[in-house]
Formats: C-alpha cells, structure tokens, sequence
C-alpha cells in the first residue's frame, strides 16, 4: 500500500506530539526492554528543541512524519560513539501503524542521512521487536546481536 507521507520540521509548539507519542504505552511497547514510555514534560521542549533541531552540529536529524491528516510518527538519527556512527529511529504512532508509514519514514530518513552526507545507518533493537523485518527488508543487516539487542546496519 503506497501511503503519503512527508518529513516536516515541527516547531517549538508542536512538540506536544512528541509526548505524545513517547508517553503512549501501545506505541512505546518496542522501548520494554529499556523501560517503556519516556516521560517528555514541557518543562523540558526548549532545552530539547535547542539540541536537536536548533544546534544539531550536524550530529543530529530530527523529522516528524506527517500524512494529509497530520502527524503520525518521528524519525531522526544521532551519532553514537559506541558504534562510531549514526542510529536511525522512527517512530509511528499506535493508531496509525500497518499502514506502510514506518517503511516510508525509514525510506525518508535513509535519503536524508544519504543526502546529509551519511554513509552508514545503525539500529540497536530489542530481539523481540517485531520492526527488524521492516529494516531488514529495507535494506539493512544484522551485523550482530547480544542477548537483549540486534544490531542492525545499512551502507548508504
């Protein structure tokens, strides 16, 4: 199913999705290994925003993922010293998945990095996290796993 979906820059005020979206606990069922749903209280957007969308330093990319009827998901990714490299993340909300929006986020997230001037993508995903068919499919690898994680890779 081809969905239409796009990758906006949110503003300041619109991260009321994003905690949304880390406090649903259907949509954070993936995170149970490291706790669940992550609280994102206001308190904490501008600190946040500062880091991840204002002086990104070029470390860090930050998207949501919009359809014609708003927002549905995030996808960013962040340089990681423990991998020397960029981990991806997208995220659809609970209510919208199985619609083909996290191929299509992972999709837009991989041109980005590629366009960014990325040349390798990361994952580390629980090893009961249903979404390791989606990026396998997409083109990336197991490069390896540990007892709680896969370590997925894709070369841009």
């Amino acid at each position: 199913m081809a969905c239409k979906l796009e990758s906006v820059v949110p503003a300041l005020e619109d991260l009321w999705f994003r905690e949304s979206l880390l406090a649903d606990e259907e949509t954070m069922s993936y995170n149970h290994a490291w706790g669940g749903t992550i609280p994102f209280p206001q308190d904490r957007w501008r600190d946040w925003y500062d880091h991840w969308i204002v002086h990104h330093e070029g470390r860090r990319f930050y998207r949501y993922l919009k359809d014609e009827n708003g927002f549905v998901g995030e996808m960013a990714y962040h340089y990681d010293p423990e991998y020397d490299g960029y981990v991806a993340d997208v995220i659809i909300f609970s209510a919208f998945r199985g619609r083909g929006y996290g191929s299509r986020g992972l999709e837009l997230l991989c041109a980005a990095a590629k366009e960014n001037g990325i040349s390798t993508l990361y994952d580390d995903i629980a090893v009961d996290n249903p979404a390791v068919g989606m990026f396998l499919k997409h083109g990336f690898y197991e490069e390896y796993r540990t007892e709680d994680k896969i370590i997925l890779r894709k070369d841009l």
